[in-house]
């Protein structure tokens, strides 16, 4: 429980501008001793801004102005000398990606010992391998030697949680903690800072644009637009009666607050299977041992339908797609798509088939070649196919272009100047280009901001309806899968456990596996809903 008559934090006025163009304006909110508070909002909104703000993290380009006061010492107005000492003892940051955080030809244990000596001269080890073993890590020895690329995601979060909390700040800044982990990794992420904020009684700044994390997590939000606060107050005001149209907005883009809001754009799928996975299964040799990715696994999706693959990450979700689309040749097992079969095709048959099954990346912002128009991008898969005329080619690409929801003005352009969801757009009118019948969808939304999202998945259905197109929709958001999929498979270690009718699955699981990752989901929406 917060100390109610103690601010840890408090941000006045606070305006920040790069240059001559500001990108917070006027700010203000304030953090109680043990109090969660969450600023939300998409990209741009200034979320980021304000956390390195406070961290005194801002490049030599952004001027803070206003108050930002922790424990009550005016932080901006403070030398770096005298800051300097506060920032990783009083003041401790996770940041988004953890693989980018740590040193990667440094042992963990080397780095956690600097975090130690802020706050011991003697026992550092074992204060290191006490906090990890606090913060969940099952064996904190093997942790402390390891080396960074050989821990999971989740495992380098919690190391640098544990880096976080070892000097027991009173206030994290916690940027996104956990937008790149599963489900389950995500709540135990959540949890862990959820019982450190109690134990230990620290303050939490949550940077997320998840408003379902956000309804669970904190205690009170700052919704921002374009640095400038929207709305905020006290979570379950803010979300069961919002004020402000783009909060309004924002409650309506989230899938596990809205999870029929598609209903009307949802059709009927056909009668005729136009995949069929039947036995497959494919493995590979790791580090001298035989590793089984995909186990017997079988599914079929019709002319029309959205089939989903949901699981953990190495759950052989992505082998499964690569064999699907013939980047890899399954050991058994048979795949037909529109009835012709993909396993053991040569390059040229696989060729042919490409043509008609296309494949959408999670990432828009590392798919697409940034020296390349927007033009030259959707059109290549016709030049390489020599479809049509030039103007016949440049017709199509404009088709494809304004199908998705851009306008034929930006094929002029780079990925360097779209937006995230602008690329993504561009990326599915790649895929659409060739008029496929399948598309595979791999997290194709994961990158994006909620609202971002709602537009690409609106694009995605309207299409569907439209050209009757089939997609495997790859994804570890089970609310979007619920909110997108007609049916869908659960995917656990190579197996499929479950697999069924996407509301059935998802409402009423009937194995364990599949329960946890619904019961993963943040509990807060549903009070909410």
């Amino acid at each position: 429980m917060a100390t109610q008559d103690r601010l840890t934090l408090r941000v006045s006025d606070l305006s920040v501008a790069y240059g001559h163009h500001e990108v917070v304006s006027n700010v203000s909110f304030s953090v109680r001793r043990g109090e969660s508070l969450a600023l939300i909002g998409e990209s741009g909104s200034g979320k980021s801004t304000i956390a390195r703000s406070v961290l005194r993290l801002l490049p030599r380009s952004g001027r803070a102005s206003g108050l930002v006061e922790f424990e009550g010492q005016d932080v901006l107005s403070l030398p770096e000398r005298r800051f300097r000492p506060l920032r990783g003892r009083a003041i401790g940051f996770v940041p988004q990606d953890p693989g980018h955080a740590l040193n990667p030809v440094r042992t963990i244990g080397s780095q956690a010992l600097e975090a130690a000596a802020l706050v011991a001269e003697t026992g550092r080890r074992e204060l290191v391998l006490d906090t990890f073993a606090q913060v969940g890590l099952d064996d904190p020895r093997r942790v402390y030697d390891s080396y960074p690329h050989q821990l999971s995601g989740g495992m380098l979060q919690r190391v640098l949680i544990g880096l976080t909390v070892l000097p027991r700040p009173a206030l994290i800044v916690a940027d996104e903690p956990t937008s790149a982990l599963d489900v389950t990794i995500q709540k135990r992420i959540l949890d862990l800072l959820s019982r450190l904020r109690e134990e230990l009684d620290i303050s939490l700044l949550l940077i997320t644009h998840d408003l379902a994390i956000a309804a669970e997590r904190a205690d009170s939000l700052v919704v921002l637009k374009d640095g400038v606060v929207q709305e905020a107050g006290d979570t379950g005001t803010v979300f069961s009666s919002p004020s402000s149209a783009y909060a309004e907005q924002l409650h309506a883009d989230v899938p596990a607050l809205n999870p029929d809001r598609y209903e009307h754009l949802r059709t009927l799928p056909g009668e005729v299977p136009k995949i069929e996975v039947s036995g497959v299964t494919k493995s590979f040799v790791v580090e001298g041992s035989r590793l089984t990715a995909v186990d017997d696994v079988s599914f079929a999706v019709s002319a029309g339908e959205t089939h989903a693959l949901v699981g953990e990450s190495g759950s052989g979700k992505t082998t499964t797609i690569r064999l699907l689309l013939g980047l890899e040749v399954p050991d058994s097992g048979a795949i037909t798509v529109a009835g012709e079969d993909v396993t053991g095709r040569s390059h040229g048959d696989l060729r042919s088939i490409r043509r008609h099954l296309q494949l959408v990346y999670q990432n828009p912002f590392t798919s697409l070649d940034p020296t390349w128009t927007v033009a030259r991008l959707v059109g290549e898969s016709l030049d390489r196919y020599r479809i049509g005329t030039r103007p016949e080619r440049a017709d199509r690409v404009r088709e494809a272009v304004e199908a998705v929801g851009l306008s034929p003005d930006l094929v002029s352009r780079k990925p360097s100047a779209l937006s995230g969801g602008q690329r993504q757009r561009v990326a599915i009118a790649r895929a659409l280009v060739l008029r496929p019948d399948v598309i595979v969808l791999d997290e194709p939304t994961s990158a994006l901001d909620v609202s971002v999202q709602a537009g690409i998945v609106e694009v995605l259905l309207t299409l569907q309806a439209e050209l009757g197109l089939t997609y495997v929709f790859v994804s570890h958001d089970l609310a979007l899968v619920r909110q997108f999929a007609h049916t869908v498979s659960v995917m656990h270690r190579g197996r499929i456990v479950e697999s069924g009718p996407v509301k059935t699955v998802l409402d009423s699981p009937r194995e364990a596996y599949t329960r946890t990752l619904v019961e993963s989901l943040p509990a807060g929406v549903k009070g909410l809903r």
